[in-house]
């Protein structure tokens, strides 16, 4: 009767170390590929264009900047898929209120950086989310 009663407890232990095992895998990504895709791929046009758009929000600079070179992109599947971008770009002669296309700036007011963008995407809601950014003054 005493060795029943040692085995329940025993049992919930084991019980509980399995869930919160199986919890533990869940949360984890699943890794299942990283590729280097063009810029003509179905989901990079559109996440290029949300990373100028919200690099230009952000940035305390009075224009906006456009991307001159694509120079390498990254699709990373897991549970997700996520885009990772390096990019060179330009400050242009258009001030944020204006939306056209325009000129890059030359002379004094030059000035090029380089990004890279890690992005959340779903392109086909176009829903996407920047987890990482980082520019520098190349």
């Amino acid at each position: 009767m005493m060795a029943r009663l040692w085995k329940a407890p025993w049992l919930l232990l084991v019980i509980l170390v399995a869930l919160v095992a199986f919890s533990y895998q869940e949360k984890r990504k699943t890794f299942v590929s990283v590729h280097e895709v063009n810029a003509i791929e179905v989901s990079v046009p559109g996440t290029l264009k949300y990373v100028t758009e919200t690099y230009n929000k952000e940035s305390g600079d009075l224009y906006n900047f456009r991307i001159i070179r694509i120079l390498k992109i990254e699709k990373q599947i897991t549970d997700h898929m996520e885009l990772h971008i390096r990019v060179e770009m330009q400050r242009t002669t258009c001030f944020k209120t204006e939306t056209s296309t325009c000129d890059v700036q030359r002379g004094e007011l030059y000035k090029q950086i380089q990004c890279y963008f890690s992005v959340y995407a779903i392109p086909e809601f176009e829903r996407y989310k920047i987890l990482k950014k980082n520019c520098t003054d190349s």
